[in-house]
């Protein structure tokens, strides 16, 4: 799954309300806890992570107490006593299996000890596979079974669209849509690698005016590097956007994916939105057309301009045919 399909089937299990404790598998980096954290937010619930691997099985079973000559186990503050929520345990096979034995009757039961979970919660679980080389234990089958399991693969089109949404720099969008490759790429001999995590740090970096090396590492850095001193040569792009200027589309690739990139992140009303898009007709080929619509219009849709661009674009029949066309190339990859 994607992490644009990961997130829709994680809020249905929450709209039916189905209570089957849920396993996510995926790569480090790649979002699984901020999206599940994503995904309480949207339904207004709480959410509790828990990392196994930091506890002991009497952190998570509570501490034996006296009373009235029997043992009486006290449940640990961090488990929820009511409400709603999702009890999220993260990277749980980095758990020692004793301590995963003892997440398994929570798991399975919704109880441990004298606890248990109060009805309105999930249990959900997050980790990663050896082949990820992650210090990781093998999950017992037993446990294993008690889960349905999901997983998350990185997906460079969630990822733009989530940077556009977060004011990531045009810069790093333009790079990774050029580079989609090094949006994930697991490197074991190096402790900084690319990830959307590390992207996300990358970012904070860049815009604060600080080298990204240390966040994606050297060779990653280098190429980015690269590509800002190809891209400096973008076209006017201002002037597109407010339609006072037509020039070329760039011939060289990552020019390319820069220009469209910065039609995208750099609009800021419908109109030109709307001309940055008439601009790419006239001047360039079908899919780089479709490349930036297919980021320009969930971002007109996230801020309430959509219905304007497309009451703009019904107006040119040029656009007005773009758009058709579009819509019926969106409707048979559905």
């Amino acid at each position: 799954m994607t992490p644009s399909q990961l997130l829709p089937y994680l809020q249905s299990l929450i709209t039916h309300q189905i209570k089957i404790s849920t396993m996510i598998w995926g790569q480090p980096g790649i979002g699984k806890s901020s999206i599940v954290q994503q995904v309480a937010r949207a339904a207004g619930i709480e959410f509790i992570d828990i990392r196994l691997s930091q506890l002991a099985p009497t952190d998570l079973r509570g501490l034996p107490v006296p009373e009235d000559g029997v043992s009486r186990w006290f449940p640990p503050e961090f488990l929820p006593r009511e409400g709603v929520g999702i009890l999220f345990m993260d990277e749980i096979n980095m758990a020692p299996p004793a301590m995963q034995g003892v997440a398994q009757q929570l798991i399975l039961d919704r109880a441990v000890g004298s606890y248990r979970l109060p009805e309105g919660w999930f249990v959900w679980a997050a980790g990663n596979r050896k082949e990820h080389r992650a210090a990781v234990f093998d999950m017992p089958s037993p446990l294993a079974n008690r889960f349905i399991h999901l997983t998350l693969e990185p997906s460079i089109e969630d990822f733009r669209q989530y940077a556009f949404s977060r004011g990531f720099s045009e810069h790093i969008i333009g790079f990774l849509a050029f580079r989609s490759d090094l949006l994930h790429k697991l490197d074991p001999h190096h402790d900084a690698w690319p990830s959307p995590r590390s992207w996300e740090m990358a970012n904070r970096l860049y815009q604060a005016g600080m080298e990204i090396e240390p966040a994606v590492g050297i060779g990653c850095a280098a190429e980015f590097t690269a590509y800002l001193a190809v891209t400096q040569d973008i076209p006017d792009i201002a002037a597109i956007l407010a339609g006072t200027k037509q020039p070329t589309f760039p011939s060289e690739p990552s020019l390319r994916y820069a220009t469209v990139m910065a039609l995208v992140g750099r609009f800021k009303q419908p109109q030109e939105a709307v001309n940055g898009l008439r601009w790419l007709i006239d001047k360039a080929l079908a899919e780089w057309v479709q490349l930036c619509a297919a980021d320009l219009f969930p971002q007109l849709r996230a801020r309430d301009q959509f219905k304007a661009a497309q009451a703009l674009i019904l107006k040119d029949p040029k656009l007005k045919d773009f758009l058709t066309e579009y819509s019926r190339l969106l409707a048979s990859a559905a």
